[in-house]
């Protein structure tokens, strides 16, 4: 974040600009509305600025830019096209120790005025920092179309009764979910028709006769396999509604900051040889919590029905009688695969695809091994990097032949993202020889060697024949 954001209280307070032109006549405008009083310095004003002027919405400065007129402004805005205009505005305002903007030049500003989406008192502020203003305005632009006009008489209603919703409900969490429901409720719709008085009348009637909290729940919500770009809008929400999220090991960063900031983080994460939190253990948490009265997110990596456990934890919180629901995630095969260019079926090569775990010799000791070696299908393989040795004699001794292109993809869709290639024989050759790293998922198949033609995300695979170059 290269800005810290802040709404600044301007009413009845000085602003300064220093130009007369079209310019200032916006920043005059957007600084009137706020409340500010308006000192514009400039040789000359235009007819807009002249005719406040008149009507003293505005104080007049006339001449060239003077440090004195600093002397009772808080915020000053240079809006001239005279770039030494431009860098004396700065300098005599950092002198002062005072917050600069300086039109189209981010170099020179001490603060930036964002592109609005005014919904008052609700109000969205957006900015590039500078970089790349027409975007800030095209994101503005789509708010503008996204954000209901109603949200203004709502945040102004909100605002009169935030006393009475914060006595009925002085847990925060409490209150959270009551202005959830109500968000979801009539009061929305009659404000949105213009019906104000009905829906305050509404908003009381549910503050006197509204029913007990309810109990608490769980989502059972699949994260994906890395990319935060890959959740889904059913996860995004349950996050930012979540009180407590119980997340595996391989959750990144870049997911849990989408979550609400004050929700409860807790690592529950299991690797081979490694289960410092058990399953037991985390179903003790789940029903703590969700009997506590709290929403309960458990996030897993990929998908929580494909090898995710998801189904012992349903079965748990079914028997413990918890609410629960289940969003479904981009399960590690399909994400890996895609984003090292790799179909996991294809007309010509494979018209079946195998999911397979290989997470310990117990596992794979129940496999069918003859049914996996069969050609012209695609073996997708979870948590198989220690048992590579095993996985590549069990497949040549049961017939899959021995060219049988490979492709390892370790932290698949992120961008520590490294794919080896290579044929079936040396799998477990190239594996030590790259040093690959759980998590990673092993692709075995015919298709598997189109990685070195459809790579498309990170670095070109390693291992893969360079490619002829066109003539």
């Amino acid at each position: 974040m290269s800005l810290f954001p802040l709404f600044a209280q301007l009413a009845g307070r000085t602003v300064l600009v220093v130009g007369g032109g079209d310019v200032a006549m916006r920043k005059s405008a957007a600084l009137l509305r706020a409340g500010a009083q308006v000192s514009v310095g400039a040789r000359e004003l235009s007819a807009q600025l002249a005719g406040w002027s008149a009507q003293g919405r505005i104080r007049f400065l006339p001449g060239d830019f003077q440090e004195t007129w600093l002397d009772d402004a808080w915020l000053v805005i240079a809006a001239t096209d005279d770039a030494a205009v431009n860098r004396r505005v700065a300098a005599a305002a950092a002198a002062r120790k005072m917050f600069a903007n300086i039109v189209d030049d981010a170099a020179l500003s001490t603060f930036h005025v964002p592109a609005i989406v005014d919904r008052a008192p609700l109000t969205i502020a957006i900015s590039s920092g500078g970089a790349a203003p027409v975007l800030a305005r095209w994101v503005r632009e789509r708010l503008e179309i996204l954000l209901d006009a109603a949200l203004g008489p709502l945040a102004a209603l909100l605002e009169r009764k935030r006393g009475a919703i914060r006595a009925r409900h002085e847990d925060p969490a409490s209150r959270r979910r009551f202005y959830e429901r109500l968000l979801a409720g009539r009061i929305w719709q009659m404000l949105r028709n213009g019906r104000s008085s009905d829906a305050e009348r509404e908003l009381d009637r549910t503050l006197r006769h509204e029913t007990a909290a309810p109990h608490g729940s769980v989502a059972i919500v699949g994260a994906g396999p890395g990319d935060p770009g890959l959740l889904t809008l059913r996860a995004l929400r349950l996050l930012s509604e979540a009180d407590v999220i119980l997340h595996d090991r391989l959750v990144g960063a870049g997911v849990l900051d989408l979550a609400r900031r004050d929700a409860q983080r807790i690592e529950v994460g299991k690797q081979a040889g490694n289960h410092h939190v058990t399953q037991e253990q985390i179903h003790a948490l789940l029903l703590l919590h969700a009997r506590a009265g709290r929403r309960v997110v458990r996030l897993k990596g990929g998908d929580p029905f494909v090898f995710g456990r998801g189904g012992e934890e349903l079965e748990f919180l079914r028997a413990h009688a918890i609410a629960y629901e289940v969003v479904p995630g981009i399960t590690a095969a399909l994400a890996c695969a895609a984003y090292a260019g790799v179909p996991l079926t294809h007309r010509e090569h494979a018209q079946s695809v195998r999911f397979v775990t290989a997470h310990c010799k117990q596992s794979l000791d129940t496999l069918d091994w003859r049914a996996l070696a069969a050609e012209r299908q695609t073996l997708a393989i979870y948590m198989g990097v220690a048992q590579l040795d095993t996985l590549r004699a069990q497949l040549l001794a049961h017939g899959r032949a021995a060219r049988t292109p490979f492709a390892l993809v370790e932290n698949g869709s992120t961008p520590r993202q490294r794919v080896v290639t290579g044929v079936l024989d040396e799998v477990s050759l190239l594996a030590r020889r790259h040093d690959v790293q759980s998590p990673a998922l092993l692709i075995v198949g015919e298709v598997a060697a189109l990685a070195s033609q459809l790579a498309w995300y990170g670095a070109a695979p390693l291992g893969a024949r360079p490619l002829a170059r066109a003539a």
